[in-house]
């Protein structure tokens, strides 16, 4: 296993490497000169120059990557153009925000979705199981925006059960703080979870099919047992694996829920700094979700060794 966890870490580091080249290489290729933008349209040639070069702007493009993973590698991404401030203490305080409404539609979707396919693979064909296939075959086919405009105006304008607009951060006011991510976490856990039902189903069913399965009924125990004591490791395995996908794929594109709910988190941050023009903002953004994105799959592949004891090489 320690074999393993070594070759994943080392099969990252290439990973990073490409990712932050691609941001940077992506970030030059953008028309505009955020020395210009920094310092306004009023600004002389010569400032424009002088902050290039303090920006290092002067140097050659190789050079300027350099510079440029100097600074990030020592926790400096920058300053915004727009407010002046550091721009890292700006992500991780909007990366909270995305994280904790993330978390919990993911954890929560695992929690009702991976039963239900369990259950739907071991009653295959019956009721049941094309009841909860129907459900996630309709939760992969709803979009997200319009599945929150929908909880938006049936909650929060019909009923006026939940807040429609503003936010409170759960470390402020925890009671306050959830009811505002009701909505949000809800229409994401109801998105999410056919798809991780439907990979449940179709892993139980694979693992059903196995010698040791038959053998463990023989033995006469309750089908109870068979599915939580000895199928529900090696079916969820690959599941674990689609969970490990989306939530790395709803950190780094849960802007559209931000945007829905009017949550300050950083898909909004992304968002408001792509229409601001300030690069630098942007820049960093995409660097952090890129590397978060790496980290959770990497964590994914970690963790996979424990649940599959076959996956040690």
């Amino acid at each position: 296993m320690g074999r393993f966890l070594l070759s994943r870490l080392l099969s990252a580091i290439p990973t990073v490497v490409i990712v932050t080249l691609m941001v940077f290489v992506l970030m030059r290729a953008i028309p505009g000169d955020p020395a210009a933008l920094m310092l306004g349209d009023l600004a002389e040639p010569e400032q424009v120059a002088a902050m290039r070069a303090k920006m290092g702007h002067d140097q050659p493009l190789p050079m300027q990557y350099l510079l440029w993973i100097g600074d990030v590698l020592r926790g400096d991404f920058g300053h915004s153009i727009v407010n002046q401030e550091p721009i890292l203490p700006l992500i991780l305080t909007r990366f909270s925000v995305s994280a904790t409404i993330v978390f919990a539609a993911v954890i929560l979707a695992a929690l009702v979705a991976v039963p239900a396919g369990m259950i739907a693979a071991w009653r295959q064909n019956r009721a049941s199981d094309v009841a909860i296939v129907t459900a996630a075959t309709l939760s992969l086919s709803i979009p997200s925006f319009w599945l929150g405009l929908m909880l938006l105006l049936v909650f929060g304008l019909w009923l006026n059960w939940l807040p429609i607009v503003g936010f409170v951060p759960v470390t402020r006011e925890f009671w306050a703080g959830t009811v505002y991510l009701i909505m949000p976490v809800a229409t994401l856990v109801l998105v999410e979870s056919g798809s991780i039902a439907r990979m449940a189903r179709a892993s139980t069913i694979e693992v059903a099919r196995l010698d040791y399965i038959t053998h463990a009924r023989a033995k006469g125990l309750s089908e109870r047992q068979v599915m939580w004591r000895h199928a529900f490791r090696n079916a969820f395995a690959p599941t674990w694996t689609l969970i490990g996908l989306i939530l790395g794929s709803l950190l780094a594109n849960i802007a559209v829920i931000e945007t829905v709910f009017t949550i300050p988190g950083l898909g909004r941050l992304l968002i408001d700094s792509i229409y601001a023009r300030d690069y630098p903002v942007v820049q960093g953004c995409l660097l952090f979700i890129a590397l978060i994105y790496v980290a959770v799959n990497l964590l994914v592949d970690c963790v996979y060794p424990l649940l599959d004891p076959r996956v040690t090489a």
